[in-house]
């Protein structure tokens, strides 16, 4: 029998070293990843210091959104390689790539030293950085998997699924020590480069671990059998019968697991800190305290899986994940600012505009202008975290609060000066109308619930170690040995990096058209709830599969 088949009871050293390793490494991978969304604000100012502050802030998403573009090219381009020369040497290229990236964004001079240079040689890293991530999860993954004994596989990958999650709390924490270390001011000026650099450690750590590695015990069977593919990408995409798993492992399964991930982890952040205005701080450790809590079950639903299977726990994840948002974040408010939770009760706002004024304001590289009055006054409104209702009405759009009406103004045509001022004087009315009617400014620390929030923020996490920690060991199962690389890295790189990452813009768009503050909900719930109807009729469960014969 092969390797594969070999069921220990225990796990042995050498397997506790392939997991151990390609975990490590990963965790470093998403490290390396999320420091840059974590600083954005800082390396906007150092890298864009020729465009005001709000045009900064955008052209710094820009090249963080960049990562997530190129993610699905990252994975076609390894996937390829991974299937074609081998697991190990491929995912060994791709942490190089990806902490060598890193490091020289720490090293990078800004825009004052060498002009136009420091943004286009950031958005070239940024680039490298999710070509990077696209091939090393799949790699990781496959890997692990091929080393598993049957009947452990979902235990085995389950590790892997919980270096995102690390990889997010590690970056958290050395941010934190570096910020401590300095002084908020240096850290800004050159302290945020330390996480940066930082990675040049955790590099050599990863590739002296990885050197030492095998080839996956799979692929070296197959190799020496002579049945490597010539052309993954032909025979992952160019053939029907293995593009139609490809697209059921779409939308039937990494669609659904990407909008519960990152609802429970992103999304909960941003809700926290933008809509219920808890400060930075204190939100980042309630969340890390959630991850503390929540990612042991990555192991507990991976293990599960290998006994009642991989897609009965994936299905659950993402109809209770549809089912509990709206009362989960809601809950959410009551804890985190309850002077929020009952201004709204207290007093209804109203938009009242002409509906051809109002545009769908989904704007994910933050370039786009929406000028109208209705676009404004709703704009306003949104970044307050103030829902309301809209009326159709003729004329500018106006704003009722209580018993005062304001009425919006549109910016087409006017100077920039006159704009300017013309906005921040309607700001300045709306926001001190809105605290006459107790809308706060901020949450209240003395008031904000943390249990609470832990809590909730736990739940939501458990939820995206249902979906996410049996997704590899199901993935590989999905798909023969030749190209299991090619074609279980695409679906997962576009169902995390184009829906999961579209979910921040998609949920803001969708807030300020309807102008209640928990509609954004609404993306993650109908997509998790399109792969939860999909998953059940047309994926096959895969735990029984045995990967050495499925050639």
């Amino acid at each position: 029998m092969s390797t594969a088949t070999v069921a220990s009871e225990g796990m042995t050293k050498e397997e506790r070293k392939v997991i151990f390793a390609s975990s490590l490494g990963t965790v470093f991978e998403w490290y390396d990843f999320y420091l840059y969304g974590t600083l954005a604000a800082i390396i906007g100012k150092k890298f864009f210091t020729a465009l005001d502050p709000n045009s900064q802030m955008i052209f710094s998403l820009l090249a963080f959104a960049a990562g997530f573009i190129v993610r699905p090219f990252g994975a076609l381009v390894f996937g390829r390689l991974g299937d074609m020369i081998g697991r190990k040497y491929t995912f060994l290229v791709t942490i190089v790539i990806m902490g060598g990236s890193t490091a020289i964004v720490g090293c990078l001079p800004g825009y004052e030293v060498i002009g136009i240079a420091a943004p286009v040689l950031l958005i070239i890293l940024r680039m490298l950085q999710g070509l990077a991530l696209g091939g090393e999860y799949g790699g990781a993954a496959t890997y692990v998997a091929e080393h598993s004994p049957r009947g452990k596989r979902g235990l085995f990958t389950s590790w892997i699924q919980t270096t995102a999650t690390l990889g997010l709390f590690l970056s958290l924490l050395v941010i934190l020590g570096a910020r401590t270390a300095v002084g908020e001011e240096a850290f800004a000026d050159w302290g945020w480069r330390i996480p940066f650099l930082v990675s040049i450690i955790l590099l050599a750590i990863s590739v002296w671990i990885r050197m030492s590695m095998n080839e996956s015990p799979a692929f070296a069977k197959m190799k020496s059998e002579g049945k490597v593919s010539k052309a993954p990408l032909t025979e992952s995409f160019g053939k029907w019968s293995n593009l139609k798993i490809v697209i059921l492992a779409l939308v039937g399964l990494t669609a659904g697991q990407a909008v519960v991930w990152y609802t429970g982890q992103f999304y909960a952040l941003f809700f926290l800190t933008n809509t219920l205005k808890v400060d930075n701080a204190t939100a980042n450790l309630m969340i890390a305290a959630s991850l503390i809590i929540g990612t042991p079950f990555f192991v507990v639903f991976g293990a599960l899986s290998d006994k009642i299977g991989r897609k009965p726990i994936i299905m659950a994840g993402c109809l209770i994940a549809a089912l509990t948002y709206f009362p989960l974040f809601k809950a959410l408010t009551e804890a985190a600012n309850p002077a929020l939770a009952a201004a709204q009760t207290a007093n209804k706002i109203v938009v009242t505009a002409d509906p051809s004024e109002c545009s769908f304001q989904f704007n994910p590289t933050g370039t786009k202008k929406f000028t109208s009055s209705c676009d404004i006054a709703k704009q306003v409104l949104a970044a307050n975290s103030a829902s309301y209702e809209t009326v159709d009405g003729k004329g500018p759009a106006t704003i009722a609060i209580g018993s005062t009406t304001i009425e919006s103004y549109a910016a087409t045509g006017l100077a920039k000066a006159d704009a300017t001022a013309k906005d921040a004087a309607f700001k300045k009315t709306v926001v001190d109308a809105l605290r006459a009617a107790g809308y706060p400014a901020k949450a209240d620390p003395a008031k904000l619930n943390k249990p609470m929030v832990i809590l909730i923020l736990s739940i939501l996490v458990v939820y995206v170690t249902m979906v996410y920690g049996p997704i590899a060991a199901m993935l590989v199962e999905m798909f023969p040995t030749r190209i299991r690389y090619t074609s279980m890295s695409l679906p997962y790189h576009i169902g995390n990096g184009w829906f999961g990452g579209l979910l921040p813009a998609t949920g803001v768009a969708i807030v300020a058209q309807t102008g209640n503050m928990y509609n954004g909900l609404w993306y993650p719930i109908i997509v998790a709830s399109i792969t939860f109807v999909i998953g059940m009729l047309f994926v096959k469960e895969t735990k029984d599969i045995d990967i050495y014969e499925n050639d």
